[in-house]
């Protein structure tokens, strides 16, 4: 059976089940991405009314996203509280970071509430982020040749793009596809690690390297190859590029470790167990 791929909303998913074929398609919200961008834009000041009001909205944003993915299994994925491999690995880890106001970590168990009634558990490892059990998920996904489509406005999921894995920015109602990044980052979704290890990853406070900016990054991997290949030159680029990244290779190496997602977590799930069984709002 031949399966074309066109859009975010049109994801054909063969499953076969002793011997029923079934369409699969896993819709995974970045949930804190989505619920910090929608309290972000709710008038008032700080404070109950303000909570309720993102509850509610956050909840028309998760239906207006099961009408538009029909997904046959949802998920909306929680931070630990805990820290986790990347503060380890690097202290300073999303240091400067606005944290998230009191009253609003305090109602997130209402915002679970709220997506429950829409059919959708919501999820957390203990220690890991979301990012991570996302890219395991929508890999264990896309490695059975089902599709994952993952709600969020981050950037690091690029790294995921392929056939089966797409990211959609419910925001802007557009899928960051392959075109997207060609566009606005000027290399391919094979490339963003890399991009990300030389040019930096300022949400995250992840640095990069010192005077390789986005467009500096961009030229480097096409002329020259992956990270690899420009770290084995470094000493033959000219001027002040060259000179930083042969000086700043383990701050480049650095890097590519804290924007690589994880995607092989031990779970303990099965897909069966976020089955969406409930009902969209027209």
């Amino acid at each position: 059976m031949e399966v074309k791929f066109c859009n975010y909303r049109q994801y054909p998913i063969v499953l076969s089940c002793r011997g029923i074929i079934m369409n699969v398609k896993f819709l995974l919200v970045d949930a804190l991405n989505l619920i910090r961008r929608v309290y972000a834009a709710q008038p008032g000041e700080d404070g109950p009314d303000r909570v309720e009001g993102a509850i509610t909205a956050t909840n028309q944003s998760l239906q207006r996203a099961l009408r538009e993915a029909q997904p046959t299994h949802a998920l909306c994925v929680f931070d630990s509280k805990e820290r986790g491999w990347r503060h380890r690995l690097f202290a300073d880890y999303k240091a400067g970071r606005d944290p998230m106001p009191a009253v609003l970590e305090k109602g997130l168990k209402k915002f679970e509430e709220s997506f429950l009634q829409s059919g959708v558990s919501s999820f957390t490892v203990a220690g890991e982020e979301a990012d991570d059990v996302i890219a395991t998920l929508a890999s264990k996904v896309a490695a059975r040749e089902d599709h994952a489509v993952i709600l969020s406005t981050d950037k690091v999921f690029i790294q995921l793009l392929d056939d089966f894995i797409s990211l959609h920015d419910h925001f802007n109602n557009r899928d960051l596809d392959s075109t997207y990044v060609v566009n606005k980052f000027g290399v391919t979704t094979g490339q963003f690690i890399d991009f990300l290890a030389l040019a930096g990853d300022k949400t995250n406070n992840i640095n990069g390297v010192p005077s390789v900016g986005p467009k500096t990054a961009a030229r480097l991997l096409k002329e020259i190859g992956t990270l690899n290949d420009i770290l084995a030159v470094a000493h033959t680029i000219p001027g002040k590029v060259g000179a930083a990244i042969y000086g700043h290779r383990e701050d480049a190496l650095l890097s590519r470790s804290l924007v690589s997602l994880q995607r092989d977590l031990s779970l303990g799930v099965n897909l069966k167990d976020f089955r969406f069984r409930g009902k969209t709002i027209q």
